[in-house]
């Protein structure tokens, strides 16, 4: 499962890979994130939550790089992961450095209270 929120207060876009994680469910998922970038200004944050992901294909790399790039071009300035299983990074800081061609900051958590103090929530 792919699920995208955005929080226009805050500043702050939230993606969620839960269960078992396909291409095609990226590839679908990408029409969600267009209007949810367009309504966040440059400088906001992105949390991705990997805490409910059981198993993610290799294949969603490409896709998960293009979202990367859409959040480059949207001007993300933050990135916070929160992956307590380092065993499911699919990659994550490699594909960073191919797609972020803004170097936003980047920080991996191990749970979500982690994460919002990061956030600052």
């Amino acid at each position: 499962m792919f699920l995208a929120t955005s929080n226009k207060n805050k500043r702050l876009l939230c993606v969620t890979y839960a269960g078992v994680v396909n291409p095609e469910q990226l590839a679908a998922g990408r029409a969600e994130l267009t209007p949810l970038l367009a309504e966040l200004p440059p400088g906001f944050r992105v949390l991705v939550n990997l805490s409910q992901l059981e198993t993610m294909d290799i294949e969603c790399q490409a896709e998960i790089g293009l979202q990367m790039e859409a959040f480059d071009r949207a001007g993300v300035s933050l990135i916070v992961r929160v992956i307590p299983d380092e065993s499911k990074d699919i990659g994550l800081n490699i594909l960073t450095v191919f797609h972020y061609s803004r170097h936003p900051q980047v920080a991996t958590c191990r749970n979500l209270t982690e994460a919002a103090g990061v956030l600052a929530l």
